[in-house]
């Protein structure tokens, strides 16, 4: 037996890429995949990792390093997967070379993401074969076996993972790694190129290999039946199994690890060895509907729910008929989202929200520029979506309705997919006003690099993107770089460009409050005897500040950073600024 760890579902599929002898990988981070490269990173000695601008280019680049033959991985959270879906349709068709695994972290119950999306969806689709773990062990376990199943059946294999596991700890057995032997390269382009004479050819074989993983998943031993109380038998996979087990230890379960394609006989083998079937997964009904079309009698969806995540007290309740009492959930007090005491993003709202202009919003820390007290994003879709839906209003009601709007977005957000929509601005003659902030890192997903921080994944120094040089380069004249805490020229420059009838950017610059390199020497300290109550200085909605019964105003020392925004604000000159 091996060394035991405690590790977090990310942190064991890090290991499984490591030991399952994996050269290349690279992924863009995203809740709740991002700690997955992070942990890989300490293996740099042994392979090579990055960060990628996009899940499309990650994906390409593992796949570049598939046709090289070498084993490569990519990573990506479920709704970067449809940014990556462009490619991967395409490599189910090509398959590999060395084998290729694509981990893609989905989030029931929207902790941190847009939408609910199911990746088993995406892959059917796409014709690549799933694998589901259900514990950090298997976590590590299932990825050394996609990588067996993506070279026996020349494809591309998805590891699907969720919030709930990906953030969960478990023991880990750790083995040694193991090297494998580069596969050499054959020039073949009826495989490697898909031109339609060559890719319905390609169909074909992708037909011939999934009827030949289904059929071996009837025996492989990611699947296995556990036979206990035969009166109710539970189908499910990944986390819920984990649930099953501790609300109904008694019962039979199929614990299906590869949920695509499913393995039919098995299945139906285990149906007759039971009285009732009860398919339990968390968002689409993907296994009960496949069971229902074989003609096999099961429940799910009409006991469980097609939203959020899944739990013990759901079977408890809607199986066992017990009464759960919600109460003390309910009594948990409500925590709303904020920006952090010191965030640039903070002032350059305050700014927007003065001027009463309409935002664009993209995703990231900003998006929370949405909910009071500052209330100026109006719009969040996907990434880069801030940029193509200023295009899109202006040419939809003429420059003169864009002198109320404007875009924002975060830098690694520009750099993954604005980049696209603002050359589409210049190219179709668009006005508008764009601004970028430009934080100095990827924020929300915890302070990841990006092309524009001159940093890369393995800790190499490399040039960096320069906003101000690129949009100059697109054939953007108006191009201004705002200290985004001087609020008295960020709303001169803003108020001019909105009213103007051009094309400009505006990069709102000021690093991250909680970056290490951002901590500044000053705080802001009030002056009770100067306070006049008129609140100027809370509206912006900045935690670290607190009114008092008497109406004066406290600052919390432990929280300023000394960004200024409050002192600025005052008309009274009862805040000042001393050494922290």
């Amino acid at each position: 037996m091996g060394e035991k760890k405690l590790m977090l579902g990310n942190e064991a599929i890090a290991r499984g890429v490591y030991e399952a002898g994996v050269k290349v990988a690279s992924a863009y981070p995203g809740t709740p995949s991002t700690e997955i490269s992070e942990n890989l990173v300490q293996y740099k000695d042994s392979l090579y990792c990055e960060w990628a601008p996009n899940e499309k280019v990650a994906a390409e680049v593992a796949f570049g390093a598939s046709v090289a033959g070498v084993r490569s991985f990519a990573c990506m959270k479920m709704v970067g997967f449809n940014v990556a879906a462009d490619p991967v349709y395409s490599m189910a068709y090509t398959g590999v070379n060395g084998g290729m695994v694509i981990t893609v972290a989905d989030d029931p119950g929207l902790y941190s993401s847009q939408n609910e999306q199911d990746t088993r969806a995406v892959c059917r689709a796409a014709q690549v074969p799933v694998f589901e773990p259900s514990d950090s062990q298997e976590a590590k376990d299932f990825v050394k076996t996609a990588y067996e199943i993506s070279e026996k059946y020349d494809k591309p294999v998805v590891l699907r993972t969720t919030t709930r596991l990906a953030h969960s700890q478990g023991l880990v057995e750790l083995c040694d790694r193991t090297e494998n032997a580069d596969k050499p390269y054959e020039k073949n382009p009826a495989k490697w190129v898909m031109l339609p004479a060559n890719a319905i050819k390609r169909h074909v074989i992708v037909e011939d290999e999934m009827a030949a993983l289904a059929e071996a998943a009837n025996t492989l031993s990611v699947n296995k039946a556990e036979y206990n109380d035969t009166k109710i038998g539970f189908i499910t996979s990944g986390i819920p199994y984990t649930y099953v087990k501790e609300a109904m230890p008694e019962a039979s379960v199929l614990k299906l690890g590869l949920v695509y394609p499913l393995p039919k006989k098995l299945i139906e083998e285990f149906a007759s060895k039971v009285d009732r079937i009860i398919v339990f997964e968390e968002l689409m009904p993907l296994i009960e509907d496949q069971l229902k079309a074989w003609g096999i009698a099961c429940e799910g969806k009409e006991l469980f729910s097609r939203i959020g995540e899944y739990s013990a007290n759901m079977i408890k309740e809607k199986v066992l008929g017990q009464k759960i009492d919600a109460q003390a959930a309910k009594d948990i007090p409500n925590r709303p989202p904020i920006l952090c005491p010191g965030c640039p993003h903070r002032s350059t709202f305050w700014v927007i929200k003065k001027l009463k202009l309409h935002a664009a919003g993209d995703i990231g820390c900003y998006t929370l520029g949405a909910v009071p007290p500052l209330s100026v994003i109006e719009t969040t879709l996907c990434m880069g979506s801030s940029i193509s839906s200023l295009h899109g209003m202006g040419k939809a009601r003429g420059k003169e309705y864009l002198h109320d709007w404007v875009c924002v977005i975060g830098d690694s957000t520009f750099m993954h997919t604005g980049v696209n929509s603002l050359m589409n601005m210049v190219y179709n003659q668009s006005t508008g006003t764009v601004i970028i902030l430009d934080n100095r890192t990827t924020a929300m997903t915890g302070h990841q690099d990006n092309p524009a921080t001159g940093v890369t994944l393995m800790g190499d120094t490399v040039p960096a993107i320069e906003f101000e040089k690129f949009c100059r380069g697109l054939g953007i004249e108006n191009v201004f770089t705002v200290d985004a805490f001087d609020i008295k020229a960020l709303e001169e420059r803003l108020k001019t460009e909105a009213a103007a009838d051009h094309l400009s950017v505006i990069i709102a610059k000021a690093p991250c409050a909680l970056l290490k390199s951002a901590r500044s020497k000053k705080k802001c300290e009030a002056i009770p005897e100067k306070c006049k109550h008129c609140g100027a200085c809370t509206r912006p909605g900045c935690p670290a500040l607190t009114k008092n019964p008497d109406g004066t105003i406290s600052i919390d020392d432990t929280m300023c950073n000394g960004c200024g925004l409050c002192r600025q604000l005052c008309p009274f000159d009862a805040i000042r600024e001393v050494n922290a």
